[in-house]
């Protein structure tokens, strides 16, 4: 893994890469909304992957129930914020993630990474913008254009998603949904608000 703080990029998109860095779980929300929310672990891990204009995290979550079968890998590409770019997140997916599997909680599986591992994801770039609350203190809502279709295959079937996610100092809001594309209709995630992870 490699410092964020020595990269020469905007303040904005270091700060970002810094928020969303770690290991983060939603216990609260699950224990107070335990029909609707699992509790889940997640973890977003600096990579060095596509160095030469972002920084890069490997993002892979699991039940707390079964921390030993996580699932959802994916690459978050962090772009941006210079003054003439703004922040956008592009996502990719693991060409074969049963490799990668466990590398949220074993990081040495990330190091030796390679962008041809990875599949991108066309309609799957999101657009970040930020709010300044304090010094060096931002709060990130990051979000699909409207026309986006944002969509990967998996197993031999095609999987739309909605993709979104706020993030603060300690707190990551992820709106992530499976969308139905015959009717629209979300079947599985933040179908009734966001899940609402703390950083560990």
């Amino acid at each position: 893994m490699y410092p964020l703080m020595d990269l020469p990029f905007s303040p904005e998109l270091i700060a970002l890469a810094r928020y969303l860095t770690g290991e983060f779980d939603n216990q609260e929300q699950a224990l107070a909304e335990p029909a609707w929310y699992v509790h889940l672990r997640l973890w977003q891990r600096p990579v060095p992957l596509f160095t030469e204009d972002s920084i890069t995290l490997f993002a892979e979550q699991a039940s707390v129930i079964n921390l030993d079968r996580p699932y959802r890998q994916r690459l978050m590409r962090l772009q941006g914020g210079n003054s003439d770019a703004s922040l956008q997140v592009q996502y990719y997916m693991p060409k074969q993630p049963d490799v990668l599997l466990g590398g949220g909680r074993n990081p040495a599986l990330l190091e030796t990474l390679s962008p041809d591992q990875f599949e991108l994801l066309p309609g799957c770039l999101l657009t970040v913008t930020q709010q300044q609350i304090a010094p060096n203190h931002y709060h990130f809502s990051a979000a699909l254009p409207p026309e986006a279709r944002c969509c990967f295959t998996y197993n031999g079937q095609t999987t739309h998603v909605s993709l979104g996610f706020e993030a603060r100092e300690a707190e990551f809001l992820s709106y992530d949904k499976g969308i139905d594309p015959a009717t629209g209709k979300a079947l599985w995630g933040a179908i009734l608000g966001p899940f609402r992870f703390h950083k560990r």
